[in-house]
């Protein structure tokens, strides 16, 4: 192979047309070893050309006689002693971090172990079986690709509505995608996937991580697999998984980008659901895939009490160390390769406390963040972290810093009480309703701060909220140890499927009630994939590992199921009317601008302002909501005002009726009643005279007053 220095900059393989250049990190290495495979199916490296320069602690040559396509990898030469940290084995092919894309996946065998599985875990003597025929190899990519006029959206958030999808889940089953590309990037693409994303009214798909994944040795000889990807190996390569034509390797990286390219032209942004706390490699007696034998004292939060373990913040096994300049780098190399190159809109973090821990402490300044702030490229798209980890102290909601979003998961669980029926809830249920300002209003954040949801990939699917008392995980073989005991659901008077027409008809209100909550609120409201369907994981609360039609959708519908669709897209099609729905301040509570009229009024049953005693009242479940448009304050891009109409919700999460004084709508002498939930079809808008309503129990009811002239 003609061999030349080439350079330390930029990491990973990079072909420039003539030939590639190779750069690999690693600070305590004694000598990098490059291994080119001719197939997927090779058993041993063609080619071993040892990496000729070290500059800054990255090892690096460039080869002319190498191509697009290349599988390669490396074995990285340096002390085995896991006592002090270090974890180096020849013996061990590993993944270069900085993969573009994945050419062979692991093949998992006890070769892929860097100790030797069976000998005493406090030994963990080295193994020193070859493990070439089983690595995960990287494949060098070509990246040009023709974008054309493809912009991002730049949806602004408070007109942003999310759609949290898995790519396989969502298309596996869609009569309408063709056979060949269902679960697949490309089916994103299709005229079917595309028109009900736009028929909904969605303007960005949340994608469960499509970074490339291994699946865990232990799910597999069980007949499951880990399924939602939260267990990522390469962090710059889109998943094999999801290319319709799985060679070459450079395919998945094409198809990802036509899918984005396609989900842009109509109106939709991509966000990526990103795994930057842990990878797939585990705890002290997971393989060697990766980082662990290119560097383990510098990529992963190692125990000050025993250097042989880690610092686990993640329920994973492991921790990447935050702390040092080079993962971190790793990370922001990432963020924007995915922005630049693959025109993604924003990321969602996973267990984004663990990126803040600067030492032991959750430090919402850290050095992540200060990164992520200055950088001209991540500070202008879209960021959401899941504000918490398993750490102490992880659990960080309302706690992050400007241009941060957060799902509100205090959002999702006083939802949930408030229609279970819970006493004493109505106060802080109003607090939610309006943006959460407890939570973001001191840090100088916006309403559209608070990522809203009822459900998401983690729990129960909407259908199963109103279905089941109680997690049914028995698929998952772990004897119902995993996921959460606490899902703050009611299955309305019987447990799992039941043919009783009153259960039947009071799941399906509960349901309307949860999405009219939803887009009733202030904040980004965030929409589970399938919810819209009805679709059911049969009680199961963590489908981590099933890639079945547990998790994925079913669009076969029943008549129930479709008239609940049409419903889904009316409720958007009501909040994206109505623009005191999607507030950019928060309301002030008082007269406006020396009016007797304030921006929003709290209502008890009398129809007058709620008093102290009866926000107090434990069995209070029902409130009044009053948004005026008389006194909206915003205005839009030509700073000329925005006049809005006035909306009235009221809520009774009470199995019995209200009567329900409503005020008075002045100037118009009615009001204008555009949903109630207590009946399948609430859209069918009519008329209300003044005075006495009667409020169904467990509904939603919404009026309108059209904006002043």
């Amino acid at each position: 192979m003609r061999l030349r220095p080439g350079r330390p900059y930029p990491l990973g393989a990079t072909w420039d047309g003539i030939g590639v250049n190779f750069a690999l990190f690693s600070e305590h290495a004694e000598k990098v070893e490059l291994c080119l495979f001719d197939s997927p199916g090779s058993r041993r490296e063609s080619e071993r050309v040892v990496l000729p320069e070290k500059t800054d602690q990255v090892w690096h040559g460039y080869l002319l006689d190498v191509r697009p396509g290349q599988l390669f990898g490396y074995r990285v030469h340096g002390p085995y002693d896991p006592k002090t940290g270090h974890r180096f084995n020849a013996h061990k092919v590993v993944l270069d971090p900085y993969a573009r894309a994945v050419g062979r996946p692991v093949r998992w065998c006890d070769e892929m172990f860097g100790y030797k599985i069976g000998d005493s875990q406090q030994d963990l003597k080295m193994d020193e079986r070859d493990n070439a025929a089983f690595a995960p190899l990287a494949a060098v990519i070509d990246p040009a690709f023709t974008w054309g006029e493809d912009r991002h959206p730049r949806t602004p958030w408070h007109e942003t509505v999310i759609y949290e999808m898995h790519v396989k889940g969502f298309t596996y089953s869609h009569p309408g995608v063709p056979a060949p590309l269902r679960g697949t990037y490309a089916a994103l693409t299709t005229d079917a996937a595309i028109r009900h994303l736009q028929d909904l009214g969605i303007t960005a798909v949340e994608l469960m991580p499509i970074h490339q994944h291994a699946y865990d040795r232990h799910l597999l000889e069980r007949g499951l697999s880990n399924y939602w990807g939260y267990n990522t190996l390469a962090y710059f390569a889109p998943d094999t998984r999801y290319a319709s034509h799985p060679q070459p390797a450079d395919e998945s990286v094409r198809e990802f980008k036509m899918m984005v390219r396609a989900l842009h032209m109509a109106g939709i942004e991509v966000i990526l659901d990103v795994v930057y706390n842990h990878t797939g490699e585990g705890n002290h007696l997971g393989p060697t895939l990766s980082l662990r034998g290119i560097d383990n004292a510098c990529y992963y939060r190692l125990s000050p009490e025993d250097n042989s373990r880690y610092t686990d913040f993640t329920g994973c096994g492991n921790t990447l160390n935050m702390m040092h300049p080079r993962v971190l780098q790793m990370i922001m190399d990432s963020l924007r390769y995915w922005v630049i190159d693959m025109h993604v809109d924003g990321f969602r973090f996973d267990l984004a406390s663990a990126l803040a821990r600067e030492l032991f402490e959750v430090n919402k300044l850290g050095a992540f963040f200060d990164i992520i702030h200055q950088d001209p490229v991540l500070s202008q798209v879209k960021l959401i972290a899941e504000p918490w980890d398993l750490g102490e102290g992880g659990y960080q909601v309302g706690n992050f810093p400007v241009q941060w979003t957060e799902w509100n998961a205090k959002y999702r669980d006083t939802v949930r009480r408030f229609w279970r029926g819970d006493g004493g809830v109505v106060s802080e249920f109003a607090t939610r309703l309006a943006g959460s300002s407890d939570l973001y209003e001191q840090s100088g954040r916006r309403p559209y701060a608070s990522i809203n949801f009822i459900t998401c990939h983690d729990g129960f699917a909407l259908q199963d909220l109103v279905s089941y008392n109680a997690k049914h995980n028995e698929a998952n073989k772990e004897d119902g140890r995993d996921g959460s005991d606490d899902n703050l659901s009611s299955n309305c008077g019987v447990e799992g499927p039941t043919d009783d027409p009153a259960v039947r008809a009071i799941r399906e209100r509960q349901k309307r009630n949860f999405l009219a909550t939803l887009l009733i609120s202030q904040g980004v409201p965030m929409l589970n994939h399938g919810d819209e369907l009805s679709r059911s994981q049969r009680g199961n609360n963590n489908a981590y590992c099933q890639d079945n039609d547990v998790a994925w959708l079913s669009w076969n519908l029943d008549d129930t199921q479709k008239l609940f669709l049409d419903y889904v897209r009316h409720v958007i099609r009501l909040w994206r009317r109505h623009r005191v729905l999607r507030r950019r301040k928060f309301f002030q509570g008082r007269e406006i601008r020396g009016t007797a009229v304030k921006d929003i009024v709290w209502l008890g049953s009398n129809g007058k302002e709620m008093t102290d005693a009866e926000w107090n009242a434990g069995n209070v479940r029902h409130i009044g909501m009053l948004i005026s448009g008389d006194v909206f304050d915003e205005v839009d891009e030509n700073g000329e005002r925005i006049t809005a109409d006035t909306l009235l919700a009221l809520l009774n999460a009470d199995p019995a009726d209200i009567e329900f004084k409503l005020p008075s709508p002045k100037p118009s002498k009615t009001w204008r009643l555009i949903l109630d939930t207590a009946e399948p079809e609430s859209w069918r808008a009519r008329e209300v005279e003044p005075g006495q309503y009667t409020l169904k129990g467990q509904s939603v009811t919404v009026f309108k007053r059209e904006a002043s002239s």
